[in-house]
């Protein structure tokens, strides 16, 4: 009995032993904190990013201009190797400078609306009657053939609204981290590892070949323009990213926007009761060539003893065009480039050099941090692992929206899970508890993670992210929240100087191995 009583109590305090050997400087902590809530700079970063630079469609125009704020910006700091680094050719740029909608007859009103990436303007305000023409099969296009001319053409069926009568925002609950922290079940695929930046599923592919058929057709057919719902957004939020594609190759859609859907609706209505509506639409977008170069801000905050050796944090840049970009994600950037200003301010004396990584087309695919990490670290298709491999010790990446950190994600890297737990224990009054096996995706931690880097995303409280403000006209400024920010960049300040002050690096997964070859599709011949 005795035996076993000791073994229980062994096994209790293992947790407890493993935290205790992991080193954290409070005295650190209290003045990261100190600077980060007492002399935030965060927000002034968001302003800049958003109200200045905003819609940074990934190479536009905006985006470069970011870019360079952002370099100039780090080496004010002292970071004198502030850089744009060229990660590829993106392929052709777009942005627009002017858009207006009016519906004209049977009553003259404004509509509110945004353009669809990577669709040409008008050249001029056009005019013309609206139809309604949802295509979503062949047949649909054989039976539309020879009616769209001259017609603004309406490619969705309307969707009916309802009240929401529950909030868009929220917290998490204690309940919410509690489930967030339990282990998914075993063989549940949705939490295995992820390829990032690779194909979805087949029929994601045959709907985008559907669209380029759909766009091909509707220019041959001549119409004035394509309008569409904005996705599933309403009370005036419209969700809208892209109509065609950045490769040059693939040929050009019709001008396209979005639409409200409550003035969507309004048109599809009066279409239906068969009384004619007539519209106005002027854009004015640009295409600044084919063939772009892609570029990524990269930054070192130099080390000491261990400089060769890297601590990474980073953020996407790019954002989609209908707002801002606020909290997909200037706030991430606003948080990591304060990240860098506090532990610059403090003079903190660390032994690895901490690299900062803001990141392009993360929203094409995770492709600016894709390429950065098979260009020094190693090649995902084929596992050829660089020499810098050896030299990261970890990736952080801050890219939720606006919402507080609850926690971090470990990616199936059990042996982080001590470490978190001593690094984030000053700040549990700051609601920051649950460390979860999960893999979480969709970001650009994905990129080092699939090369076996320790790679983590932190758990945010959600507040309106997917419900009001991801990819949307409503991702400004106004939506961020300054405490969350404030408390975001304290948090990971305080990790990275712990991790780039830690005796070892930080433990690994072992080496995933090289993802199967890609089953090229075979076209069919064409017939006569």
């Amino acid at each position: 009995m005795k035996t076993k009583t000791l073994l229980l109590l062994v096994a209790l305090s293992l947790p407890i032993a493993l935290q205790a050997q992991e080193k954290v400087d409070l005295s650190v902590v209290n003045r990261i904190k100190a600077e980060a809530f007492q002399n935030s700079k965060v927000m002034d970063h968001a302003f800049t990013l958003t109200d200045l630079y905003g819609a940074r469609l990934a190479d536009s125009p905006e985006y470069l201009k970011a870019a360079e704020w952002a370099v100039k910006t780090l080496k004010g700091w002292g970071l004198e190797d502030a850089k744009l680094e060229k990660w590829g050719t993106f392929g052709r740029t777009w942005s627009y400078s002017r858009f207006s909608i009016h519906m004209l007859e049977p009553q003259q009103t404004s509509l509110v609306g945004v353009p669809l990436a990577w669709s040409p303007g008008t050249e001029g305000p056009v005019a013309g009657e609206a139809i309604l023409a949802p295509l979503r099969t062949p047949e649909d296009l054989e039976k539309a053939k020879g009616k769209l001319k001259g017609k603004f053409v309406l490619l969705d069926t309307p969707r009916e609204l309802t009240l929401h009568l529950e909030p868009d925002a929220k917290r998490y609950t204690d309940a919410d981290l509690a489930q967030t922290a339990l282990a998914p079940e075993p063989g549940d695929q949705r939490f295995g590892p992820r390829r990032p930046g690779g194909p979805g599923p087949s029929n994601l592919e045959e709907a985008r070949q559907f669209r380029t058929k759909v766009n091909q057709f509707l220019k041959e057919e001549g119409v004035l323009a394509v309008i569409s719902a904005g996705f599933a957004g309403d009370d005036g939020t419209i969700f809208a990213a892209s109509a065609g594609s950045r490769e040059a190759k693939e040929p050009l859609p019709p001008t396209s926007v979005a639409l409200a859907s409550e003035h969507y609706n309004r048109i599809a209505r009066l279409l239906g009761k068969n009384i004619p509506v007539r519209l106005e639409l002027d854009v004015k977008a640009q295409f600044h060539g084919d063939a772009m170069d892609g570029v990524n801000v990269i930054a070192d905050l130099p080390g000491g003893k261990k400089k060769d050796e890297i601590v990474m944090i980073g953020a996407h840049l790019d954002s989609w065009q209908a707002g801002t970009g606020a909290t997909d994600n200037a706030a991430g950037c606003a948080v990591m480039m304060e990240v860098v200003r506090i532990l610059k301010a403090l003079d903190l004396k660390m032994d690895r050099t901490v690299r900062i990584g803001l990141w392009d087309a993360e929203e094409e695919g995770l492709i600016g941090s894709r390429e950065y990490v098979k260009e020094h670290l190693a090649d995902r298709e084929t596992m050829a692992i660089k020499p810098e491999h050896s030299k990261l010790s970890g990736y952080f990446n801050f890219d939720n929206g606006t919402g507080k950190i609850r926690g971090v994600y470990l990616q199936g890297n059990d042996m982080m899970r001590p470490i978190f737990e001593a690094w984030l224990a000053p700040f549990h009054d700051l609601g920051v508890t649950t460390i979860t096996i999960r893999n979480t995706g969709g970001t650009d931690h994905q990129s080092f993670d699939a090369v076996g880097l320790p790679g983590f995303q932190f758990i945010q409280d959600p507040l309106d992210y997917m419900a009001r403000t991801h990819h949307t006209n409503m991702d400004t400024y106004d939506r961020l929240q300054k405490g969350d920010l404030m408390q975001a960049s304290a948090i990971i300040a305080s990790l990275v100087y712990d991790a780039a002050t830690r005796p070892e690096m930080l433990p690994r997964k072992p080496l995933p191995k090289p993802p199967p070859p890609r089953e090229e599709k075979k076209e069919e011949p064409r017939k006569n």
